[in-house]
Formats: structure tokens, C-alpha cells, sequence
């Protein structure tokens, strides 16, 4: 089971977007996939329409146990192979700037009891975290094989990743395995000068880690979302550019997942690109 914590520490940059753009780009390979919405805003969980749950993340974050989570979890509307733990507006209630350790450890639980007892397990967990550094974003941490970085490719924005890096790295004490997989930039305009020179300077931050893909700013992800479907099933020729993205974005997820050993950062490889342009 792969788990990546989706965050940013400035909101408003598509964090969101890219957790469901993965999730488009597993469901349209055949990867079985969890989405966990530890966003107050429980956008994730509205645009992909999970049934109504007896529980939430809420619920799962105050009694981790593997009946909470089975109550919390639905299938999303988007089809087999993608599933909802249903976020909650009364998440914030929990979202402690200095919580416990205890505290911090309830999703990993969580998320361990049900790997255990599930016959098919997620091969894909995608935690959509707040855009704040309280138990919420640490909780998913924590949790996480992978933490990946959203940003655009604004001044204020790098500002934001940067913090979000140093989150990473500073949480590394309550989970050794953490590793950031990459920084990737969204809403990219390729003809602005400005998104390219704060493209530079992220390359100049962080180097190798911002992946050599970015997200293209394209109208259809709006359009998509709005009508609460899958990127991937759009159809514009924008949706296609953006879904080509995303193929490259999961299949490196799943790529570096399968060998830990494998450098975080290094370059996207033919087979992995054919790998998802056929996806």
C-alpha cells in the first residue's frame, strides 16, 4: 500500500486538484485507490460523491479502530476502484497546533487495521491535507510513505512549499520513513514569464525534487470538477493534457513506492512515460 500525503502550506494552489487528478489517473489504471479528506472543506469528498457515511474522519481520528473506518468509508461516485473516508467540517475541531504523540499516531492505526484485515488492499492512499500545519497535515504525515508538495508558481506560493518541506522534514521524528517525493507545480501558463522565472526558483531551492512534469492551467480541470467527474473522462482537449500529466505524476508514485531504494528525484524514464501515455 502506497500512502502519500497530498499539502501545501499556502492555500488556494490546487492541492485538491492534484489528489483528485491522481485518483483519475489510478481509477483509469486499474489501481485501487483510497482518497482521505482531512480538509475541513471536504471538497474531495464532494466532488467525488461517496453514499452517505454513519462516520467520518472525524470519527476515525477519535476512535481509529477498524469499525470507525469501515463506517467511514463509501464508494465514490466515479466508479469501482475508488473509495471515500468521507472528510467532515468538524475536523477542525481537531486540528490542535501542538497535539500529542498519541494523537498524531490515530490515522497510522487507522490505516494499519485495515490494511490488515482487508482481502484487497488499497494499493493507493492519497491524504488530501488541510493547508495548515496542525494534527490534520501531521496526522497524514505520519501516516505517509510520501509526501507530495503542491505549489504554483507564484511568489507567495514558494514561500508556502517551502514551509511544507521543512514540515516534512521536521516530522521525520514521529516517522522515520517520510520521504518527500517531489514538488509539483500546478496551473503552470508555459508563455508567462513570471510562472518560469518562480519555476527556476523552486529548481534552484529544491533541484532534482521538482518534478521534471508540471500541471498545465487548463479550464477543463474546473469544468471537471464542477461536474464532479474524473479528469480523465472530460474528454477537451485541455482534460487531455492535464490527464497526460497526471499518468506521469501516479506512475511515478508507484514507481518509487515499489523500490524505496530508488532516488526520489531521478528523471522519468521511457518505459515509465509509455507506461502512461498508455494508461
Amino acid at each position: 500500500m502506497h500512502t502519500v500525503a497530498v499539502l501545501s502550506l499556502k492555500g488556494g494552489v490546487g492541492k485538491t486538484t492534484v489528489a483528485l487528478g491522481l485518483a483519475s489517473a489510478a481509477l483509469r489504471r486499474g489501481v485501487r485507490t483510497l482518497v482521505i479528506d482531512l480538509d475541513p472543506q471536504c471538497n474531495a469528498t464532494s466532488t467525488l460523491e461517496p453514499d452517505d457515511t454513519d462516520a467520518s474522519i472525524y470519527d476515525v481520528l477519535q476512535e481509529p479502530t477498524l469499525e470507525t473506518m469501515r463506517s467511514a468509508i463509501a464508494p465514490s461516485a466515479w466508479g469501482e476502484g475508488v473509495d471515500v473516508l468521507a472528510g467532515s467540517e468538524d475536523a477542525e475541531l481537531l486540528n490542535h497546533p501542538d497535539p500529542g504523540e498519541s494523537r498524531l499516531g490515530r490515522l497510522r492505526e487507522a490505516l494499519r487495521v485495515l490494511a490488515e484485515d482487508d482481502e484487497e488492499p488499497y494499493q493507493l492512499v492519497l491524504l488530501d491535507c488541510p493547508p495548515s500545519l496542525g494534527q490534520l497535515t501531521r496526522s497524514a504525515l505520519v501516516a505517509a510513505d510520501r509526501a507530495l508538495l503542491v505549489t504554483e508558481p507564484t511568489m507567495f506560493a514558494v514561500a508556502g512549499v517551502q514551509r511544507a518541506f521543512e514540515a516534512v522534514q521536521s516530522e521525520r521524528e514521529h516517522n522515520a520513513d517520510l520521504q518527500p517525493l517531489g514538488v509539483v507545480v500546478n496551473r503552470v501558463r508555459p508563455r508567462s514569464h513570471e510562472h518560469q522565472f518562480r519555476i527556476e526558483e523552486l529548481r534552484d531551492i529544491f533541484g532534482p525534487l521538482v518534478m521534471p512534469v508540471a500541471l498545465p492551467d487548463r479550464l477543463a480541470v474546473q469544468q471537471a470538477q464542477g461536474a464532479c467527474m474524473p479528469i480523465h473522462e472530460w474528454g477537451t482537449p485541455g482534460a487531455r493534457e492535464v490527464a497526460l500529466a497526471f499518468n506521469l505524476l501516479l506512475a511515478r508514485i508507484l514507481r518509487i513506492s515499489r523500490s524505496r531504494r530508488r532516488p526520489v528525484h531521478s528523471d522519468f524514464d521511457d518505459e515509465e512515460i509509455q507506461e502512461a501515455v498508455e494508461a
